[in-house]
């Protein structure tokens, strides 16, 4: 069939049809029901890299390949009043994620701070995700993860580091949080794949061959990334005069947390392939951290001097022909409200994925771009 050039579907077709595709496979329909409120939020927000047209490629096909298990064994390792470690078993990332944040948000509330670890993981979608349960709360939300190779050090060619996401949210005063949510290289893999399904170049400076030289063409740099023949450039770019070097400190920073507190796996362990070129569990690591502003100088303190930092920011002196400042977290809000009554905008790739789910598994659907 042919498809349209954009779709607009409902956020409740979408969440029903990938709950249901997700239940299928074999994820019990409580997890599969946050699953698909990970990537739709994603959406709303805005970041479209991590949403549902990630949904085939990153959760149901690794499921079918036998990378990915659909019902997630949550093993406690190690648990004290401040912290937790656990193993996923390589179940659902979103899950696992939303157990550990769970288990530290109550230990904050009790003693002050909570920090998670993670090991056996798979992809957890957007990190702001799990930091924003936090702010939700009045707490301090911090999380980052791990994941397969991609950055290149500063000075090196070779993917070694993931695009291990920093990300930060705060409660305010105001309407929305404040939300940091963003990889430590200047483009992550999902954007590239993103422009790979438009058609679209990636712009330069992004990607670097393994001759130096800067790539654009999407489909080959998602090609070389998985050979290794590819990778991406760090916050900053390539070299010291820009300060690449900063973006590789904190992606190596996020590695090293993601990792090492649980004794988990790390860079060249992270391809999702053996020695053989087999695929295999990724095996990624999270990490979370939640901090109680009550027991510093109370919750309504934080939450009116965030608020006033955040608005001296934005009135600050705008640049020459600058139509305002935004601090994090304020786009995806405002992206938020626009899309909540728009839908979901559904390129061909999302609609050819859909039809082909949903003819695998028989299941009951019929979709708007059909007619």
């Amino acid at each position: 069939m042919e498809y349209t050039e954009k779709a607009m579907l409902s956020w409740k077709l979408i969440g029903d049809f990938m709950t249901d595709a997700l239940v299928k496979v074999g994820v019990p329909r409580e997890d599969a029901m946050l699953c698909a409120d990970v990537l739709i939020e994603s959406d709303l927000r805005g970041i479209p890299s991590h949403g549902c047209n990630r949904f085939k490629t990153m959760y149901i096909d690794r499921i079918e390949d036998g990378i990915q298990n659909p019902v997630t064994e949550f093993e406690i390792l190690k648990d004290t009043p401040t912290t937790l470690v656990a193993d996923a078993h390589n179940g659902m990332g979103m899950v696992a994620s939303h157990k550990a944040m769970t288990a530290i948000i109550e230990k904050a509330k009790t003693v002050g701070m909570g920090m998670a670890a993670v090991r056996n993981s798979t992809h957890y979608g957007i990190a702001g995700y799990w930091a924003t349960m936090a702010s939700q709360e009045g707490l301090l939300g911090i999380t980052g993860t791990n994941a397969r190779p991609s950055i290149a050090p500063t000075f090196g060619v070779e993917n070694m580091l993931g695009t291990n996401p920093l990300t930060f949210s705060f409660p305010t005063d105001e309407e929305f949080p404040f939300v940091l949510d963003c990889a430590t290289s200047n483009t992550q893999r999902g954007q590239i794949e993103f422009y790979a399904r438009a058609g679209l170049d990636t712009p330069e400076g992004l990607v670097i061959g393994s001759d130096g030289r800067p790539m654009t063409d999407s489909k080959l740099i998602l090609e070389e990334l998985k050979k290794g023949e590819a990778a991406l450039t760090p916050l900053g770019g390539t070299g010291a005069a820009s300060a690449g070097y900063k973006g590789y400190g904190y992606a190596t920073v996020v590695e090293i947390l993601s990792s090492a507190l649980q004794a988990g796996s790390f860079m060249k362990m992270l391809t999702g392939r053996d020695e053989n070129g087999n695929k295999r569990p990724y095996h990624l690591g999270h990490f979370f951290i939640v901090i109680n502003p009550e027991f510093f100088m109370g919750e309504k303190s934080f939450r009116e001097t965030a608020g006033a930092i955040l608005r001296s920011l934005r009135s600050s002196k705008k640049a020459p022909g600058a139509d305002r400042i935004y601090t994090a977290g304020e786009k995806e809000y405002l992206s938020r409200k626009v899309r909540e009554t728009a839908g979901l905008e559904a390129g061909p790739a999302l609609q050819k994925d859909m039809i082909a789910i949903r003819d695998s598994y028989h299941l009951p659907y019929r979709f708007p771009f059909e007619d």
